[in-house]
């Protein structure tokens, strides 16, 4: 509770104290680093659909899953990955008080850190479905190319999930924490002080 009566005060501090600035240019670099991560992850979503849609058409057997699975695969990427770039394209740096940024800030890094132990699962999956193809002549192919998809997919995904946590935690710690450190109670609890310098 208090921690949210300090973000608040300080939400209404900013402009009074001159930086909004700041916390206009910290968004407005949050939002950018959003943008490049959603066109990496539609460049990479658009290769694997082109390369595999050829693939899907031309192979067989093993391989012809595992372009399909691609392709599937592809397709929910990049679902997620072109709006998420316009919604931060058109979200406005300066509409956000600092416990908006604050909350933010940390939902972003959460969902990142989520998707991160998330794509763990999807390299087990495969791994998973790699081992049953041994025990299924049946399903042996789809199996076996549907698993190496998903050890693909959910390895780019996993390196890709990961750096995004790491910008943003190092983003959120080299402009955000530092602010925040200079911030502190006044002695007798019923104020706030603020180190300049």
């Amino acid at each position: 509770m208090i921690r949210c009566i300090k973000v608040t005060i300080l939400g209404l501090l900013l402009p009074v104290l001159g930086l909004g600035q700041g916390l206009e240019e910290f968004n407005s670099e949050r939002l950018k680093l959003d943008q490049n991560l959603m066109i990496g992850l539609t460049s990479w979503s658009l290769s694997n659909v082109a390369v595999s849609s050829y693939g899907w058409a031309t192979t067989d057997n093993e391989a012809m899953y595992f372009h399909q699975m691609n392709v599937m695969w592809s397709g929910v990427n990049l679902a997620l990955a072109i709006p998420g770039y316009f919604k931060a394209r058109k979200t406005d740096p300066n509409s956000f008080s600092f416990a908006q940024t604050w909350k933010e800030q940390l939902k972003t890094e959460k969902i990142f850190l989520f998707n991160t132990a998330l794509d763990l699962v999807y390299v087990g999956s495969g791994l998973l479905l790699k081992q049953r193809a041994q025990l299924d002549d049946v399903n042996y192919y789809r199996f076996r190319g549907f698993g190496n998809s998903l050890l693909l997919q959910g390895g780019f995904l996993f390196l890709f999930d990961l750096t995004a946590t790491l910008l943003h935690t190092k983003h959120r710690n080299e402009k955000l924490n530092g602010f925040l450190e200079k911030v502190e109670m006044s002695d007798n609890g019923l104020g706030m002080k603020i180190r300049f310098g």
